[in-house]
């Protein structure tokens, strides 16, 4: 269990990145998220939905892979931002390039600068706390992403 819960932890391994791996984690999800749009036909809200199917085996990830390094948030555990970046992928109105830079750059702006609640979740226990703030980051860049589209901006 402990290589399954690092294999998820990491996204297949992006989180050993030596040099930002939550940007890496963040791109890992856009990566992901472009073949499910062209091959499976997936629209923004299926992200919410995956993000949310994921959440629990995420934490269960961040948990374990916590524990295993002895760390409070290890910079290996990359699956939260996947989590957060698909949440942020949900607000746009359609996807293309333009919003998935859109979302990139919103996520990684929240998961960054950490706005209230964003912050305070990170105290949360284990796992829990390693996923939410970054849950939170993503709904704030969906929020602002969508707001933008509905402007035509």
């Amino acid at each position: 269990m402990k290589t399954t819960s690092k294999l998820i932890a990491t996204c297949l391994g992006c989180g050993y990145s030596p040099f930002a791996p939550g940007t890496v984690g963040s791109l890992a999800a856009i990566a992901l998220a472009i073949p499910l749009h062209q091959f499976a036909r997936f629209s923004p809200w299926h992200f919410a939905v995956l993000a949310a199917v994921g959440f629990i085996p995420a934490v269960w990830a961040a948990t374990g892979t916590a524990r295993l390094v002895k760390a409070k948030d290890p910079g290996i555990v990359v699956i939260d931002e996947v989590i957060g970046q698909w949440i942020a992928l949900a607000g746009a109105r359609t996807f293309n390039w333009k919003t998935c830079l859109a979302a990139f750059i919103l996520f990684r702006l929240f998961d960054i600068w950490k706005p209230a609640p964003v912050r305070q979740l990170e105290n949360l226990p284990e796992g829990l706390g390693i996923v939410a703030d970054d849950a939170m980051a993503g709904i704030y860049a969906a929020i602002v992403l969508w707001l933008v589209s509905w402007f035509h901006f």
